[in-house]
């Protein structure tokens, strides 16, 4: 059987609440194995023409491709943001146990 390519996407805000419960439905949903939480970051960016900072907090969550659309659904209903940060990275290598676990844990 082929293995499917697992990317990883990020999302950022203020709200770490709002980053634990994606997190919660997400993994409950079997959209992501895993969903890392961390501490504030400072992030610099325009919005409605204004130079804006803010402390974030940053969230990466680990599924497969083909559940991308899923997980931007999700992240969208739930985001506290107007226009959330939803960006997503291939995964070029991981380790084969590791890669057995995502397997077992995503929904197909």
């Amino acid at each position: 059987m082929k293995r499917e390519k697992f990317i990883q996407i990020t999302t950022a805000s203020g709200s770490r609440k709002t980053l634990e419960k994606i997190a919660e439905v997400l993994v409950e949903k079997r959209l992501a194995a895993c969903v890392q939480i961390t501490g504030k970051a400072n992030s610099v960016y325009r919005w409605e023409g204004d130079i804006e900072r803010a402390e974030e907090y940053l969230c990466f969550i680990k599924t497969r491709k083909s559940l991308f659309g899923r997980v931007e659904k999700v992240i969208k209903m739930l985001h506290n943001y107007e226009v959330p940060e939803i960006i997503a990275f291939d995964v070029y290598a991981c380790g084969k146990d590791y890669e057995d676990w995502l397997e077992k844990e995503l929904k197909r």
